[in-house]
């Protein structure tokens, strides 16, 4: 397998939603499962509510973490305007996992723009293969609206060819101790949504 056999899989959405822990349960898994596994994580302001992207590429051998334009088989959105926002990464063919929560940017917070309207709609009418899925829903189901992250994790695993022992392993050795039940049930209700 060369590089250009990698897969790439682009997590993206507001700082605060756990995508760095997606993240790292996405790694650490790729990584169980033998594959030569790149991350490059971009915080920005992250810290003030705003735009996170994780780049993970996994393969026999993988050269760099980038994803470019095009590139990304999968892109794991934790929030609708971010899906929009980073649509250009998604390759022909692709798939988008998104979750159907709305978190307004500081323009729309400030009065200076308003959020667009159905955006899930507009991906669709673009051909694009989008998976909405409301991971706050299924977090609270699960029993800790916090576990939304993991409850994509779960839709995600559905699409990527790894047992699912496997994603179960990885998210009891990731996510705190105190915190491995909730999230296993949240990634089970993710798996089923």
């Amino acid at each position: 397998m060369n590089n250009t056999n990698c897969k790439s899989i682009m997590i993206v959405g507001v700082g605060g939603q756990g995508t760095l822990l997606a993240s790292r349960i996405l790694g650490n898994l790729l990584l169980s499962e033998g594959y030569d596994v790149k991350v490059s994580e971009v915080h920005g302001m992250s810290q003030r509510g705003g735009s996170v992207v994780t780049y993970v590429k996994y393969g026999k051998r993988v050269a760099s973490p980038i994803i470019d334009k095009g590139e990304a088989d999968v892109i794991l959105a934790f929030e609708e305007l971010e899906a929009y926002r980073y649509l250009p990464y998604l390759k022909k063919g692709g798939t988008i996992i998104c979750n159907t929560q709305n978190i307004d940017p500081m323009p729309v917070i400030i009065g200076a723009k308003k959020y667009p309207e159905n955006i899930i709609e507009k991906i669709k009418a673009k051909g694009v293969d989008i998976v909405p899925a409301d991971a706050a829903d299924i977090a609270v189901k699960a029993g800790n609206i916090r576990c939304a992250n993991v409850a994509l994790i779960g839709v995600l695993s559905k699409r990527v060819d790894i047992p699912e022992q496997a994603w179960i392993d990885t998210i009891k050795s990731t996510v705190p101790q105190k915190a491995v039940d909730v999230n296993l049930k949240a990634f089970a209700l993710g798996r089923e949504a």
